[in-house]
């Protein structure tokens, strides 16, 4: 599944409409929360289950969206973190999370 069109709206959401026209809105907190690069992941892990992460405003900013070859996003946020690739698969998973 390929997304069709990628854009933010409201400086709080992901939006994105698949190619088989079905449309799905991701929490840009949530997309921050879960950044897939390994920096995160392993941060994560070393976190109790009942670990609540503290997200300033500005590292839930988008500065830039580029896409990864077919198969990803790349979020570049506000505060500059930049590394995680956030695969198409992922996102669609997620958005039936919300």
């Amino acid at each position: 599944m390929q997304p069709a069109i990628i854009k933010i709206l409201e400086n709080k959401y992901l939006w994105i409409k698949w190619s088989d026209e079905t449309e799905t809105k991701i929490g840009l907190q949530k997309l921050r929360e879960l950044c897939p690069c390994a920096t995160c992941h392993a941060e994560r892990a070393n976190q109790s289950k009942s670990y609540i992460p503290l997200i300033q405003k500005n590292q839930i900013m988008v500065a830039e969206l580029k896409v990864v070859g077919n198969y990803a996003i790349n979020i570049k946020w506000r505060d500059g973190h930049n590394t995680g690739f956030y695969e198409y698969t992922f996102l669609r998973n997620l958005a039936g999370q919300e």
